[in-house]
């Protein structure tokens, strides 16, 4: 049986992953579905450094601006949506690209990992969600690294969604869920993939980040995280936790200034471009592209071209 064709091209935050993808989707008649996770949300534009119509340059795109911030998003409706979106664009005669930074929504479509939760307790899931309100996540993430430290590795202590869902899972199962996730790793993609990883020097991108962070303040995202506050003033929600806006909720709450807001939005980014990194060195059958071996993008893209032609 023939295998569907799938391009992904990722890489940490700010590398330059949208423009890349706009040219090579034009080069192979391709459209993007974006495995970002917070660029699904509309008003979430400059914090999320989401691509504009103008960027677009009339590629078509899918996962962008289709959901409300009050509304959660998670891996299960990624990849639904991103189902859906590679039958709609192969059936339109075009190449589907999967372009983000979200390792984890790639991974689950890539390997079509399912993450069902038929074992879902919420007495547990309340019990342990409690223990993170009253003692701090990091207290929770400990309880994880006691019982399953390759997942306390892999999950930060700030994703306490994740944290729990590990925890539940050992809980119900007896099994570190390191374990489950690696036998998943271990299917076989029902794709034909070419998964490409773009990256450069630490420095320079650690230099592009903040300044990222630098023009994001000066086109008004302190707006666009005013207007999440007001929707969401306790933060529970998926769009509130995303690295841009959950930062300035101290701020509005008068527990700290601008300049601490603007210092730890580009510490939690550095941060997470770390996580970034680390999380695709782990995946197999990727290809990686170093900015520091190629004299521009243009060589780039004919040897990401180059590339997914001889498949």
């Amino acid at each position: 049986m023939k295998k569907t064709p799938l391009v992904i091209l990722t890489g940490p935050t700010a590398v330059g992953k949208t423009a890349l993808s706009i040219e090579l989707a034009r080069a192979i008649k391709g459209s993007v579905i974006s495995a970002d996770s917070m660029q699904i949300y509309r008003g979430m534009d400059v914090g999320t450094a989401k691509v504009t119509m103008e960027e677009m340059q009339e590629i078509p795109h899918y996962g962008i601006d289709i959901m409300d911030a009050s509304e959660d998003y998670d891996v299960t409706r990624f990849v639904s949506m991103a189902k859906e979106a590679v039958e709609e664009i192969c059936a339109d005669g075009r190449i589907p690209m999967i372009v983000g930074g979200t390792g984890f929504y790639i991974q689950a479509l890539l390997y079509d990992i399912d993450f069902r939760e038929e074992e879902a307790d919420p007495l547990l899931r309340r019990k342990l969600s409690d223990i993170a309100e009253q003692n701090g996540k990091e207290a929770l993430h400990e309880m994880l690294y006691g019982v399953d430290p390759e997942s306390a590795g892999s999950i930060p202590a700030g994703n306490v969604k994740r944290v729990i869902r590990a925890l539940e899972y050992y809980q119900h199962t007896g099994e570190k869920f390191s374990d489950y996730n690696d036998r998943q790793r271990q299917k076989e993609s029902p794709y034909d993939f070419s998964y490409f990883v773009l990256t450069d020097d630490r420095q320079k991108l650690y230099d592009r980040i903040n300044h990222r962070v630098d023009l994001m303040m000066e086109m008004g995202i302190i707006d666009e995280a005013r207007r999440l506050f007001e929707l969401d003033p306790r933060g529970e929600h998926t769009a509130a936790k995303a690295i841009g806006y959950r930062e300035f909720y101290p701020y509005f709450r008068g527990e700290c200034s601008l300049e601490e807001v603007v210092t730890k939005i580009k510490l939690n980014s550095r941060h997470f471009a770390k996580r970034q990194l680390t999380w695709f060195r782990r995946e197999r059958d990727v290809q990686w592209f170093d900015r520091r071996e190629y004299d521009d993008d243009r060589k780039i893209l004919e040897d990401m071209i180059q590339r997914i032609n001889r498949k």
